[in-house]
């Protein structure tokens, strides 16, 4: 989050939960509900995928772009 310049309320006011669960989230103490995970990702611009530390498919990763 602090790598976007967003700060725990903002994403909380967002995805309408509690900062208290945002904090849950970054420390692995507890995990968002399948239907938060688009607005979190929407909310740090990035996908799903990215959320659970894989990277998405980049150029470099397409056969097409080479």
């Amino acid at each position: 989050m602090e790598q976007r310049g967003l700060i725990r309320a903002q994403v909380a006011e967002a995805l309408g939960v509690t900062e208290m669960a945002v904090y849950k989230w970054e420390t692995g103490k507890g995990y968002p509900s399948a239907d938060k995970l688009p607005l979190l990702a929407e909310a740090l611009h990035c996908t799903i995928d990215a959320l659970y530390g894989q990277e998405p498919p980049g150029p470099q990763a397409d056969p097409a772009a080479r």
